[in-house]
């Protein structure tokens, strides 16, 4: 397998905002100087980098990055602009924390798993081009990370050779190899050190004792009598430091500051200081644009139930759509040689009394199960369940007296299994492969050496076994033959787990990894893992659980991390986001492809959802990870009010506009019209879901070019709910079968799907004299344009006092508004809001009666908006009337694409009987209700499907998937076959919705000879309208 690499705009937004901030500097990549070649003179020999490439200098010429030509006031007046444009408080001088020599400091701002590493690789690429600039030296906090960036380097290599015509030359500083210096030097290529922090506290510190210190900073006879860190110095490199926040040291500042760098940049997902910011993409903007996983949380909470101190753990509610609920209860077995912990599928009516005595019955029951506990109720909309005593256990709590950590590990270990095999099937018929990772406190818990040096299980390597036999025996048992369960059969346990920790180069033994101030320093703990990341992700590798010391918690993550457990402590908020951090990346498939918002049929977070199972309770982990994040996040407003719009600027066509305040007022009136924000400015359910469907009202015309950047001011507002999201639990119900049932293999199903299952294909003709003629007929039809008012108060001061006491009122038309200052572009903007030619504008309003076009005087912004409107309602009509669908030769749709699999949350499944599955799931209300509805209706509805996004109808706007196929019985209403589309309201559907289902209207009324009918309707009550026309 080989990872992809596309494209990315927010990555893209990134690289040019560094290389924005040097506007006006001219490009240069010829500054040499002649090298200090040391007594050796010119016939030095290095090899150097990755691939062996000698060097021989011939004339003793270094290549050193070109000074920066602006004054430090152009840099600051670009950084503003810049600032100004990305919604980022300005700064009022320019950051210098390495010296007067380095030129500037620019904050990136990356959430982690967002590809910061690949953004500040491909800001070296463009920095090259822009401006010639070719010696960097990248900063890392850890040899993990170190090995990280290497590995990025190296996999990326292909990826940017194709869009650049080079590569990089990059290598790790090593002061047992020096040459590598002189080709850092000599190179003409883009160049790049790689060093970790830990060398600025040995290597890098001037004075120290030891011999890498003694190396860079004294003159070596094998490198030419020279001073290592001078031969660095003279090629001013540009200074890239990941992870800054803990790059902060006395030493590692100096250090830096010895390299004389040009200008530094800093990437991190939460930085301590602040410099100059350009650029924020920060958790609530990832999560929003759906760049990482969403997280999901289990946790566990200790209590103690009425009558009884015996142990009791309810797992989680099971919903099997042809039974009632079930409950996943643990308790304890009394058996004749000892009591063992049990996990059971328990239904209403269950005695753990009666449960409890072992060997099927014939041991005495536990008398701590006495009291009353058999289940009365077993609630999915809760999570719960009722014991006849009265006691009410909530999914994830654990009950007992004294419920010892080591029985808590065992739980968190099945957990993770049980999560691990939830998700693990749909991504294996996806291609995708599914990891666990395990952080743990002590090694010798995972593994450890008997007298004789053999390795042996630690206690948790045991458990896991135990557990993992356990959860893939039952799971077998429940399933039939398929690729992915004999995927299962040919996996051994031993081989399904690894661990990753140091290895003591004397015994090749495991060691307790040793921490100093949190990094870990032996290098021997990653190799395997970073430089094998392909490997881990392919199928012919049986390894899927990971168990990690701490050499894992930064540095390294895998995008095909679903589940995390930490079974240990996490003392800090920073170490919980750490950890969390491992498994943030949007997975990739088998072919290395990312599933992102790029695949068509795939919701990102359908997919990638990240597990924690935590050793916290459930509420307590949350709270800390979200105030964790909340203090990271970058300074937002709270409210999307004309305050917070106006002065900001944003891109349109590649210019900088400012918002106006009468323009602000416009955003606030449209946001407030289209309830997208409440009295008070907060952001409402409306406007999400009309983020998520990609189903804004159009703005008014006059605004419509700047869409984009005021809905990315919008995102841009604080909003809590979204932030609640973030994070959600874990151990909410969710639906994991969802087969067909017998409804779909009905008759009037059948026939149906037989209409619509087929491949569509469609030509269109325009024709602009039709439209003319058309718009004019319009126009002329409907065209009404309100005069313009003013209401005149008048009030009378009072005898007794100043104030002023309101009066009679009077509304008064304003004529003549012809006559006002104001030039309006009447062609331009119909033109702008039309797309047509000015040409074709004029032919339309020449035609128009002259009393509609003297409404032009009455309001003109009126005029111009509703203008618009009808030519555009007559060119999406025009385009429907002239289309033309045909059915292809490719194979129709198979019921397939409705057993894509996958889990699904409770709350988002309703549970049905005539749908073609058991549950059918929603993405609104209106749909919920919509099927609610259609299952009520007895006599009519026979019976329904929500279609999938896999299903799809080709339109000269884009794709477009209907959302339901009925059946209803005959003689009933007047169309028997039915498909609809469900919108809440009538004015949330723009244009390209518009013509989408105006072109699936076209396709159902000629393709099948009317048998079939579309529509889109708000409510079943309306289909019914339609019905009886």
């Amino acid at each position: 397998m080989k990872f992809k690499f596309k494209i990315q705009d927010y990555q893209t937004e990134a690289v040019d905002a560094v290389v924005k901030v040097f506007e006006g500097q001219s490009f240069n990549d010829k500054v040499s100087y002649l090298r200090d070649l040391g007594k050796r003179g010119r016939a030095v020999q290095t090899a150097m980098f990755e691939e062996d490439v000698n060097y021989i200098d011939s004339d003793g010429s270094g290549f050193e990055n070109a000074q920066i030509e602006l004054s430090d006031a152009q840099i600051l007046d670009n950084i503003r602009a810049l600032q100004l444009s990305n919604n980022i408080k300005q700064s009022s001088e320019l950051s210098k924390p390495f010296g007067k020599n380095c030129r500037c400091a620019l904050d990136i701002e990356m959430e982690t798993g967002t590809g910061k590493t690949y953004c500040y690789i491909k800001t070296m690429f463009e920095l090259n081009k822009q401006y010639g600039w070719s010696k960097f030296i990248v900063v890392v906090p850890s040899i993990a990370i170190r090995e990280g960036v290497k590995k990025s380097f190296e996999v990326m290599e292909d990826h940017f050779f194709e869009h650049y015509g080079k590569k990089a030359r990059y290598f790790v500083y090593n002061s047992k190899n020096l040459n590598q210096l002189d080709g850092f030097s000599s190179s003409k290529d883009i160049c790049v050190m790689i060093i970790n922090s830990q060398a600025f506290a040995s290597s890098l510190k001037e004075g120290a004792k030891n011999e890498a210190a003694r190396i860079i900073y004294s003159q070596q006879d094998s490198f030419g009598s020279r001073r290592p860190i001078d031969v660095i110095a003279a090629n001013r490199p540009i200074v890239i430091l990941d992870e800054p926040q803990k790059l902060g040291g006395d030493a590692t500042r100096a250090g830096i500051e010895r390299f004389n760098p040009l200008f530094s940049l800093n990437y991190s997902a939460t930085h301590k200081n602040v410099h100059n910011p350009v650029y924020v993409l920060d958790a609530l903007d990832a999560y929003q644009k759906k760049l990482v996983k969403k997280i999901e949380v289990k946790g566990f909470e200790l209590r103690n139930l009425r009558g009884t101190d015996g142990f009791v753990y309810l797992s989680k509610i099971l919903l099997d759509p042809k039974k009632p609920p079930m409950a996943r209860v643990t308790f304890d077995v009394n058996y004749a040689k000892s009591i063992n912990r049990e996990t059971r599928i328990l239904k209403v009516g269950d005695d753990l009394y009666k449960l409890s005595a072992g060997n099927k019955g014939k041991m005495p029951p536990l008398e701590q199960y006495k009291a009353g506990f058999v289940i009365t109720e077993i609630n999915p909309l809760e999570n719960t369940i009722t014991f006849l005593n009265g006691s009410v256990l909530a999914v994830d709590e654990v009950c007992g007296d004294d419920v010892p950590t080591h029985d808590m590990r065992r739980i968190q270990i099945r957990e993770t299994i049980l999560s691990h095999f939830e998700k693990e099937e749909r991504l294996f018929n996806l291609g995708i492969k599914c990891l666990s990772l395990f952080f743990i406190d002590e090694v010798n818990h995972y593994r450890k050496y008997d007298d004789d040096g053999n390795e042996l299980l630690g206690d948790y390597g045991v458990m896991f076994e135990q557990e993992y036999e356990s959860v893939l025996n039952d799971y077998i048992d429940k399933s039939v033959e398929s690729p992915y369960v004999n995927y299962l059969k040919s996996i051994d346990v031993h081989d399904t787990h690894k661990g990753y920790f140091s290895i003591d180069k004397k015994t090749n033994q495991v060691i307790n990894s040793v921490e100093k101030k949190g990094i870990c320093d032996d290098i021997s703990a990653y190799d395997l893992i970073l430089k094998n990341k392909e490997r881990l992700l392919s199928f012919e590798e049986p390894t899927r659980f990971i168990f990690s010391h701490s050499a894992l918690r930064e540095g390294w993550d895998n995008p095909n991390v679903f589940q995390i457990c930490t079974l240990k402590q996490s003392n800090s908020e920073v170490n919980k986001r750490q950890e969390v951090g491992r498994g943030m990346r949007l997975c990739v498939n088998r072919a290395g492809d990312r599933i992102d918002g790029s695949i068509q049929g795939l919701k990102v977070h359908d997919i990638n959802v990240l597990t924690v199972i935590a050793s916290d309770s459930y509420r307590t982990f949350v709270a800390d990870l979200q105030k964790d994040i909340k203090d990271a996040l970058y300074e937002r407003p709270t409210k999307a009010t004309k305050e917070y719009f106006a002065g900001k600027v944003i891109v349109v066509d590649g210019d900088r506009i400012e918002i106006t305040k009468e323009q602000a007022v416009k955003i606030e009136r449209y946001l407030g019209f289209n309830g997208y924000i409440d009295y008070d400015g907060n952001i409402t359910d409306e406007y999400r879901t009309a983020q998520e469907n990609g189903t804004f009202a159009p703005l008014p015309v006059e605004l419509e070019k700047m869409s984009d950047g005021i809905h990315k001011l919008v995102q841009g507002v604080f909003d809590e709910k979204v932030f609640a999201e973030l994070v959600g639990s874990a151990s909410k119900p969710k639906i994991t079968e969802n087969p067909l049932n017998d409804n779909f293999y009905k008759a009037e199903f059948k026939k149906l799907w037989n209409y619509i299952n087929h491949k569509y294909a469609y030509t269109v003709n325009f024709n602009s004299d039709e439209l003319i003629a058309r718009a004019i007929k319009a126009i002329n039809d409907g065209l009404y344009v309100t005069e313009l008012t003013y209401v005149r108060t008048v009030g009378s001061q009072g005898k007794d006092n100043l104030d002023f006491t309101e009066g009679k009122t009077k509304t008064t038309t304003l004529k003549n508004t012809g006559g006002s200052n104001a030039v309006y572009d009447l062609i331009g903007k119909v033109a702008q809001g039309t797309t047509l030619t000015r040409k074709t504008v004029v032919k339309i309003l020449q035609g128009i009666e002259k009393f509609k076009f003297a409404m032009f005087r009455n309001n003109p912004e009126e005029f111009i908006s509703k203008v618009v409107r009808y030519i555009n309602e007559q060119k999406a009509s025009l385009v429907i009337d002239e289309i033309k669908y045909d059915i292809t030769d490719e194979e129709p749709y198979t019921s397939d694409i409705f057993n894509l699999g996958g889990v699904v949350n409770f709350e988002k499944a309703v549970k049905v009987d005539k749908h073609i599955t058991p549950y059918v799931v929603v993405d609104s209300d209106t749909e919920k209700n919509f099927a609610l509805d259609l299952d009520r209706d007895e006599d009519k509805v026979c019976v329904y499907a929500k279609l999938p996004k896999a299903f799809r109808i080709p339109t000269p706007v884009g794709n477009y998937s209907p959302d339901w196929a009925i059946a209803f019985y005959e003689n009933s209403v007047k169309y028997i076959y039915f498909i609809a589309e469900t919108k809440g309201s009538e004015q949330h559907r723009d244009e390209i919705e518009i013509a989408k289902n105006l072109c699936a209207k076209k396709l159902f009324a000629k393709l099948n000879d009317g048998n079939v009918h579309y529509d889109v309707v708000n409510s079943y009550k309306q289909l019914m309208d339609i019905m009886n026309k």
